[in-house]
């Protein structure tokens, strides 16, 4: 497997433990719909789900044995077949201790019966029209390091895939739906009044107003950015956050043209802040605009696309700040300008790119 495509899964698997978490704490009628359609995005997402859903069912019936019954739960009967997240979560119990199981398993096994009707839900579930071709039931799509791509989907919606991204897209009659799972992608949505264009990221949940926009999955948030239009943005319903008085998802912010919302896991709700989309969406044109930006944020952006990477060995020049337009695949041409600024060494090795101070 991949790189790329154990990431992909890696994010998934969490989003199926978030999403038991959020089942036993209960969901609103808008969080189930949200979960319903998690699940409809892929087999996958029920596979996911549904291996945590055995695993639970067994350890249920552990839990009333003695300390050497985890083994027997763990055991693969040779007459079942699991999900492979079966094999990956009988190591990790293995590999702990007998007093530190018991806890995992009583909140667990809560979600044995779940396990069921989920399983007969995609099984017997009624199959939605979407404007993809005949038998799927959605359409992936991505790009390796320092790649980019533009797909026209079925409405005529512009997707423009940055490097190191990966989307899923399933259209149906009530909305067009987007899982955005890694990486940061641009969106010119064609309008339609009777189907939302709602785009999924593991922390956040953007619905089109008629716009073009930009979604960034960062290391511990979303940033949306609008170019035109409006979008909404709201926390995701996959985070089973809910306002202080209610268990209702937290309200919509509406952010406009040059405004950005960034959704991490402080408290909502949050307000949009002023932001170059332009700059914001240079990479559509295969370049990084900064403007007084620190030395390291500009290095870190390079390394997106850059196959050897830039190391910034002194820390003193971390804050540097520089501005300039650059070509996100000339190298060169950024370490010549940084060899041109006073006090500043480049050495280039067969592995990556050192940057200290004389």
């Amino acid at each position: 497997m991949s790189d790329m495509n154990e990431r992909e899964r890696n994010l998934i698997r969490q989003e199926a433990a978030d999403w038991f978490v959020a089942n036993r704490a209960g969901l609103t009628a808008a969080q189930r719909d949200s979960f319903t359609t998690w699940l409809q995005v892929s087999p996958l997402h029920v596979e996911e789900y549904l291996g945590l859903a055995a695993i639970a069912h067994r350890l249920r019936r552990a839990c009333a044995a003695s300390a050497r019954s985890v083994n027997i739960a763990t055991a693969r009967p040779a007459d079942t077949e699991f999900p492979p997240l079966w094999t990956r979560a009988i190591a990790a119990l293995r590999s702990i201790g007998a007093h530190s199981w018991r806890p995992a398993a009583v909140v667990m096994a809560a979600f044995g019966v779940v396990s069921v009707c989920l399983l007969l839900l995609w099984n017997l579930r009624p199959g939605a029209p979407v404007s993809v071709p005949a038998g799927t039931t959605a359409l992936r799509f991505e790009t390796g390091h320092g790649e980019q791509q533009t797909q026209r989907l079925a409405d005529d919606s512009l997707l423009h895939l940055n490097t190191d991204t990966v989307v899923t897209v399933q259209y149906s009659k009530t909305e067009r739906l987007v899982l955005l799972t890694a990486g940061e992608a641009d969106f010119e949505v064609a309008h339609e009044s009777s189907r939302a264009f709602r785009v999924l990221t593991g922390s956040a949940e953007a619905v089109d107003l008629g716009t073009k926009f930009d979604v960034r999955l960062e290391r511990d948030s979303t940033v949306v950015t609008v170019a035109e239009g409006r979008v909404a943005v709201r926390p995701s319903s996959m985070t089973g956050r809910s306002t202080a008085n209610s268990h209702e998802l937290p309200r919509f912010v509406q952010v406009g043209a040059d405004q950005q919302i960034r959704v991490t896991g402080d408290e909502w709700p949050a307000a949009p802040t002023g932001a170059n989309a332009q700059r914001a969406t240079a990479w559509l044109h295969r370049q990084i605009m900064f403007e007084r930006e620190p030395l390291e944020r500009v290095a870190g952006e390079f390394n997106r696309y850059s196959g050897k990477p830039i190391e910034i060995t002194t820390p003193a020049l971390r804050s540097l700040k520089i501005s300039g337009a650059f070509r996100t695949d000339d190298t060169e041409g950024f370490i010549a300008f940084l060899r041109s600024l006073d006090g500043v060494r480049v050495e280039v090795t067969p592995t990556r790119i050192r940057v200290s101070q004389d």
